[in-house]
């Protein structure tokens, strides 16, 4: 089995990326999808949230207001806080599946899409816990824009302050490129990322 990290800065396209590979044939872990499902009421991590952050990041109907959370997270400096419950939560769970994968298909691409790769604090450290990273590539502006365009309306400026404020929290591109396998560029058509990305597949794919 191959374990590959797929990482990118916020509005990079790696959930594109991702989407892509596994239409060719991978297994795709959202570290984010995980992250939520570890967030729901009931679980170790939203207790230990709402014990950290307070009872206002929780909702009338129990669930976990995420918008109030990254408020305080990201515009209060308290990433690393956050960082720290969620992690190692995280990581433990994306191991678990990875093992599962493993058991019904010894021979899989295992892709992990996460944006924090290099700033999750792990014990093993990341090259322990991945074979291979990809890094999906974009300039600051296509990020920011796709970030304000996701983000669904609302003042623009604001949003674009928020965009480069998380992004400015993040180890730059240029730094996580020396660090990675495969860099993926996209500032392009989706007819070239996919190019890329198959490329890209014909490394990490085993041979039939």
């Amino acid at each position: 089995m191959l374990r590959v990290g797929l990482t990118g800065g916020l509005g990079s396209g790696k959930t594109t990326v991702a989407g892509m590979f596994q239409e060719l044939g991978a297994y795709v872990l959202s570290a984010d999808e995980i992250a939520r499902g570890l967030m729901q009421p009931g679980e170790p991590v939203f207790a230990g949230i709402v014990k950290t952050f307070g009872p206002g990041v929780v909702r009338e109907d129990g669930t976990l207001n995420r918008a109030e959370l990254a408020r305080l997270a990201f515009a209060g400096g308290r990433v690393d806080e956050l960082n720290k419950i969620v992690h190692p939560a995280t990581i433990a769970r994306q191991e678990e599946m990875v093992a599962a994968i493993y058991d019904k298909d010894p021979r899989a691409v295992v892709i992990v899409e996460s944006a924090l790769i290099f700033e999750t604090k792990h014990s093993k450290g990341w090259r322990a816990r991945f074979d291979k990273i990809i890094l999906v590539r974009a300039s600051e502006e296509a990020k920011i824009a796709r970030f304000v365009e996701r983000s669904g309306g609302g003042d623009v400026v604001a949003l674009k302050a928020e965009a480069k404020r998380r992004l400015a929290q993040m180890i730059p591109d240029d730094q996580k490129t020396m660090m990675c396998d495969f860099v993926v560029m996209n500032d392009g058509t989706l007819e070239r990322l996919r190019e890329q990305v198959k490329k890209i597949w014909a490394k990490l794919a085993p041979a039939s």
